[in-house]
């Protein structure tokens, strides 16, 4: 049989993943921060695209008809001839005795004598905005004296940790290589007041010796907040005894085994500090009364809140309300009126393909916005019908649930309910929640029945760990026996993962804690 080649035509069907389907689906993941930020570009990019709010009237679009147009202007010019505001050219005169004369000051008085110049360009620039001289006085700039006008922005504002080292650094030295290499030194430490960068490095950097940016270090180590710019937490805990005059011996052998303080091993610090138990309790104690973060006090980035997506209220017969958070939904609009302007007026077409471009895209931005605000509800509100024991009664009697179980209740893929419940939040009666917090994975119980949900047999660990006493500190292997006692059948070392994801330390650990106090 022999091979040929030839041309054959076949009709079929497949699934396209176009550009728009990609950004639905993206939308579908995006945050409400996430969201607003791609709206906004959105707006700045499409012109037939607005805000609700700022959705301007029609008429003001389509414009007015020629009579009213008349009677418009007409009042506009009733209106300004009444005013007492003399329009003339004289009122933005730009020369200095001009300036002086209508002031009935000398300029000096009014402006700094270096800012003259600048505030007769000014003025000839805001002569279509109708800006007065004395409108350009009131100004937030800096007076001549030093103090600023606007008073109230000035107190206002923040002092962060590099400008507060900085200005110590001002007194500390004159000398204008010192304060090159402290400000580089300033500029690499972090939020917490660490110093994030290797001293050589600064040193090849700035092209001097190591030896003496060593020596700027040592200086700004001495600057407020006490324990800044240190390299490791040692560092910044000894920064803080040499100040309070506590750095002995005992001091440094305990500050030089951190990780033996961690672990509560208290009798091998015993031993490598050479003191009786009461010295060390209080060597602890001031260890405890440390800050290991100095820089925090000046803040850092600008923490952004969480916002909800989705609220959840208690009705009075005891079914629950779910709706989306209104606050958040961006509500915008295609402006069709604008879009019909454009559309008659002659164009070549590149105009034309631009703006039905821009159209589709508003169209197609509206119905995903649209949709996306109905998935998140209808995922919301099946969420709150699986979980309503624990809206009702709490963490203890939360269900498992898993992503197939929402998805097949109100016919959705699993992918399209795991992009809808990421970065998404409710807010409840009993707190904010991630929506993801309500799946959770299924223990078995021990003699039968119902599984239980996994956060909340956490829930119940760290609830025996809190009510156990200093003499009866219950192991892992105890936690197990009643947890089975409460039917729930759970392996050693799933109480062991539990318990770390907690951060709740071992019972060995927690012994030699509570042994401390």
């Amino acid at each position: 049989m022999a091979l040929t080649t030839k041309l054959i035509m076949r009709q079929g069907q497949s699934l396209v993943m176009t550009p728009q389907l990609l950004q639905a689906i993206k939308l579908l993941q995006f945050s409400n921060l996430e969201l607003a930020a791609f709206v906004q570009e959105e707006l700045e990019r499409n012109p037939l695209l607005e805000r609700a709010e700022d959705a301007p009237d029609p008429h003001e679009i389509m414009g007015v008809s020629d009579g009213q147009a008349g009677a418009e202007s007409q009042n506009n010019l009733e209106f300004n001839d009444a005013s007492d505001t003399d329009w003339s050219s004289d009122t933005f005169a730009t020369d200095r005795g001009a300036l002086e004369a209508s002031l009935g000051t000398e300029l000096s008085n009014t402006f700094e004598d270096d800012r003259v110049h600048a505030t007769a360009e000014h003025h000839e620039m805001a002569d279509s905005n109708g800006l007065s001289a004395t409108s350009w006085s009131g100004s937030s700039s800096p007076s001549g004296d030093g103090e600023v006008a606007n008073l109230e922005a000035y107190v206002a504002a923040e002092l962060g940790l590099k400008d507060h080292l900085a200005g110590q650094l001002v007194l500390a030295t004159t000398d204008a290589v010192e304060r090159m290499i402290g400000h580089a030194l300033i500029d690499s430490i972090d939020e917490t007041g660490y110093l994030t960068e290797d001293i050589r490095e600064i040193a090849e950097r700035l092209g001097t010796a190591p030896e003496l940016v060593e020596k700027i270090l040592k200086k700004i180590q001495t600057f407020d907040p006490c324990g800044v710019a240190a390299r490791n937490l040692a560092e910044c805990l000894s920064i803080q005894l040499r100040e309070r005059d506590r750095f002995d011996p005992a001091m440094q052998a305990l500050v030089a085994n951190l990780d033996l303080l961690a672990k509560r091993d208290l009798a091998s610090l015993r031993k490598l500090c050479g003191v009786d138990d009461e010295d060390m309790l209080d060597m602890v104690a001031e260890i405890r009364r440390l800050d290991p973060r100095p820089g925090r006090a000046f803040g850092g980035a600008a923490i952004q809140p969480v916002v909800p997506d989705v609220l959840v209220q208690p009705m009075p017969d005891g079914s629950w309300h779910v709706e989306l958070n209104s606050e958040v939904l961006p509500r915008i609009l295609v402006n069709q009126t604008y879009a019909t302007r454009v559309s008659r007026n002659k164009g070549n077409d590149a105009d034309k393909t631009f703006i039905s471009n821009c159209l589709q895209t508003a169209n197609w931005l509206t119905k995903s916005l649209e949709q996306r605000a109905r998935t998140i509800l209808k995922v919301s509100s099946e969420i709150v019908r699986q979980q309503d024991a624990f809206f009702a009664h709490g963490v203890e009697h939360l269900r498992p649930l898993n992503l197939k179980t929402i998805a097949d209740a109100i016919g959705m893929h699993e992918s399209t309910v795991s992009r809808v419940t990421s970065n998404k939040f409710m807010t409840t009666p009993r707190g904010l929640f991630e929506l993801k917090y309500f799946f959770t994975a299924s223990i078995a119980s021990h003699n039968g029945g119902d599984a239980h949900s996994a956060e909340s047999v956490r829930f119940r660990i760290r609830q025996m760990i809190e009510q156990e006493d200093a003499g009866d500190v219950l192991s892992d292997d105890a936690i197990v026996a009643r947890l089975k006692d409460s039917n729930i059948d759970i392996a050693r070392r799933t109480v062991a993962k539990y318990r770390e994801s907690l951060k709740i330390p071992s019972s060995v650990a927690r012994r030699r804690e509570k042994a401390m106090h």
